[in-house]
């Protein structure tokens, strides 16, 4: 056997090498690279069982070597890079270690790779496949809020952004309704929210209500081109603003 391990930082690429030895219960032949120039040279005169690859190299990105270089090998993705890369790479299939890792981590990403490579189900990626990395990856690199913190009577606690499912406006600030249906205060104007929110996740439907794609449970056709939508953790269903039902159509269908 023998792999490939893309990984600029050296602690963590001996990590990674303990980890594949132990797994194999063996010393397992492989190449370093801790840049995209080396490891394209290193694709090019060799084939590989399988890759370990972080995303941010010396030199750039692994996603641009591999769009440049056809590997058919599985590549397992070790990164410190969360949220929307790792809900890119689960919806295409792809096997990601988020840092830090255990072994246990490595060990199931191996086996779910193993697994699909004996099966003949392994997909290698594609330009298109890279093109939604690429994107995700960009879209993580810009700084939405990913949680408030909320003051109470009793201290502080934190809400996270991906646990909303609808804003509402009330005066000069606003209340959150988390997906258990739980509110929470929020010391800021509608308007200043919506800037700080992903946009791909979130959509302000009307001048006063703000709703999470991902807690959305049906949508109901209304009159005067309004939709009726229903929101987990919420009692009452919210509705679009005429002028809005347009947009709102176009964004879940992103």
């Amino acid at each position: 056997m023998n792999i490939l391990i893309l990984e600029d930082e050296i602690p963590a690429y001996q990590k990674l090498i303990t980890h594949v030895n132990d797994y194999f219960d063996e010393h397992i032949d492989h190449h370093w690279s801790r840049s995209v120039v080396e490891g394209k040279i290193l694709l090019d005169k060799n084939t590989y069982d399988f890759i370990l690859s972080d995303i941010q190299l010396l030199d750039g990105i692994s996603f641009d070597l591999f769009d440049e270089v056809a590997v058919d090998c599985p590549i397992i993705f070790c990164s410190a890079h969360d949220e929307y890369l790792f809900q890119a790479f689960n919806t295409n299939g792809i096997a990601y270690i988020l840092k830090p890792y255990s072994q246990s981590d490595f060990k199931k990403a191996l086996e779910k790779y193993e697994s699909l490579f004996k099966q003949g189900d392994y997909k290698a990626l594609n330009h298109s496949t890279l093109h939604a990395l690429k994107s995700a990856l960009q879209e993580e690199q810009i700084q939405y809020k990913k949680r408030f913190v909320i003051k109470r009577s009793k201290g502080i606690q934190l809400l996270n952004v991906i646990d909303i499912s609808v804003i509402e406006a009330s005066g000069d600030f606003c209340v959150a309704t988390d997906l258990n249906g739980k509110k929470h205060p929020i010391l800021e104007k509608i308007g200043v929210l919506i800037a700080l929110l992903n946009p791909k996740k979130f959509f302000k439907i009307n001048r006063s209500q703000i709703v999470h794609i991902e807690y959305i449970t049906t949508i109901e056709n209304h009159f005067k081109n309004r939709l009726l939508i229903k929101m987990q953790g919420v009692d009452d269903k919210v509705m679009t603003s005429s002028s809005n039902t347009s947009d709102f159509r176009k964004w879940i269908e992103q």
